[in-house]
């Protein structure tokens, strides 16, 4: 791509992401709007993560892309070699080598330094999407804090399922000031977000939204005292590759056996897992 500029984006448009990116690393969680730029990419397939991605990676970054934990899904490899063809950076699928972490629905299970970023690919960022569809309503219920109507959708869920039964974009209350949509992690990543020492950049290019969560932000999962807020339960559950456990796992059914197998979301922490085991 020696025909492109550095990033692919030109530095009017980059110099725009990051000025929105200041905004919202300044205001936590407040949903920031930019003008998201054309990609050769198809919106809605994490167009507004690349973006900041192209915005702030350096010649000296090294890159890691996952896709719901995964380095090798179609998804990941397709950004992964875009943003190496633009700009030449070295990648890794190593979670602690990385200083640039671009995400879709997973958060590492190696726990983020100071000086490491998450990019995460955002499809729909508006939390109270679920109880307003008018995008001038949500504004000035965010300016209010009025989020009654969204507790009443928790305790409604409670009312008719027993349990609150969102899986993934599970919202948090973010220094006791803004509801946050996630991105769609699973609960079981959640409670990362929590005084992370790392730097948590959200991007949703098609609603052309951006907001942030700086180092040692307070952030809280929606929830009640007689319904607190718990994670998927993975006890009991080991890695058919590496034995890890603990950890976010996928299920598979091996119909040769009859029996479910589970193995590690992340991969890159698997194979590192697999790859310190001794060898016999």
């Amino acid at each position: 791509m020696k025909n492109y500029n550095f990033a692919f984006l030109d530095e009017s448009s980059k110099r725009a992401v990051r000025r929105a990116l200041l905004k919202a690393v300044a205001i936590p969680g407040y949903q920031v709007p930019f003008g998201s730029r054309e990609l050769p990419i198809g919106r809605g397939w994490g167009t507004g993560g690349i973006q900041i991605t192209l915005s702030i990676i350096g010649k000296k970054d090294i890159l890691k892309v996952i896709d719901q934990g995964s380095d090798d899904s179609v998804n990941a490899i397709s950004i992964r070699s875009f943003v190496r063809a633009a700009t030449g950076v070295r990648t890794t699928t190593d979670s602690q080598e990385a200083t640039l972490i671009q995400t879709r629905h997973r958060i590492p299970e190696i726990p983020l330094r100071g000086d490491q970023i998450l990019v995460l690919q955002v499809p729909l960022p508006e939390p109270l999407r679920m109880v307003e569809p008018l995008e001038s309503v949500t504004k000035r219920m965010h300016a209010e804090m009025d989020y009654a109507p969204i507790w009443l959708a928790l305790y409604e869920n409670i009312v008719r399922s027993g349990d609150i039964e969102l899986g993934a974009d599970y919202p948090v209350m973010v220094e006791n000031r803004y509801i946050m949509m996630p991105s769609p992690i699973p609960r079981f990543d959640n409670p990362k977000l929590h005084k992370s020492p790392a730097l948590h950049l959200f991007g949703a290019g098609r609603e052309k939204k951006i907001y942030a969560l700086p180092p040692y932000t307070d952030v809280r999962s929606l929830c009640f005292e007689d319904y607190p807020f718990r994670v998927e339960d993975m006890s009991g559950r080991v890695c058919r590759l590496c034995g890890a456990k603990d950890v976010f796992m996928d299920e598979f059914f091996d119909p040769a056996s009859g029996k479910r197998l589970y193995q590690c979301s992340d991969s890159g922490y698997c194979e590192k897992r697999k790859e310190n085991q001794p060898r016999g």
